[in-house]
């Protein structure tokens, strides 16, 4: 473990993105807070195995979050879902905050008809807001899979919304 590590900086640059991956993977922001810390307590309690030469830090981080969200629904047996819009992400006008919901309340609906792996990646890129490259070391894909993958399952997602 590289104790150069400054786990407050870690921590404070990660947040944010390790919650809203968590909302997209269940739909509730209060699941999402309970598994970020978690994912959190994880990665200090096991630190000693993060390897620098295998892949990045943040890479590794969101490992932990994929396995402490497969654990959550192991143990919950449910699907996912996109139920809830976080209150922090709504908007300070009631119109906006009431058509958003009804947005994301509607994109819930549709996330069904896409794949484990196509809901993981629209999670880690629209959630967690980690770019292609950044997927692919997570995921183990090519840059150029994960993009074809986000495509395909976008154009899924607009085909189910037009209908």
């Amino acid at each position: 473990m590289d104790e150069s590590i400054n786990w407050k900086e870690i921590y404070d640059h990660l947040l944010p993105r390790v919650y809203h991956f968590f909302c997209y993977k269940t739909g509730d922001s209060l699941i999402a807070e309970e598994l970020s810390a978690l994912c959190f307590e994880k990665a200090w309690t096991h630190r000693e195995n993060y390897r620098k030469n295998l892949n990045n830090f943040e890479a590794w981080v969101f490992g932990i979050a994929q396995k402490v969200a497969a654990d959550h629904f192991r143990k919950r047996r449910r699907e996912v879902g996109l139920e809830a819009v976080p209150p922090e992400l709504a908007s300070q006008h009631v119109e906006a905050d009431v058509e958003q919901r009804l947005d994301f309340e509607r994109l819930a609906s549709l996330m069904p008809c896409l794949s484990e792996r196509e809901q993981l990646l629209i999670a880690l890129k629209y959630g967690a807001e980690l770019n292609n490259r950044q997927i692919a070391r997570q995921t183990w894909l090519s840059e150029s899979n994960v993009g074809t993958i986000l495509s395909r399952a976008v154009t899924k997602l607009r085909e189910e919304w037009e209908k």
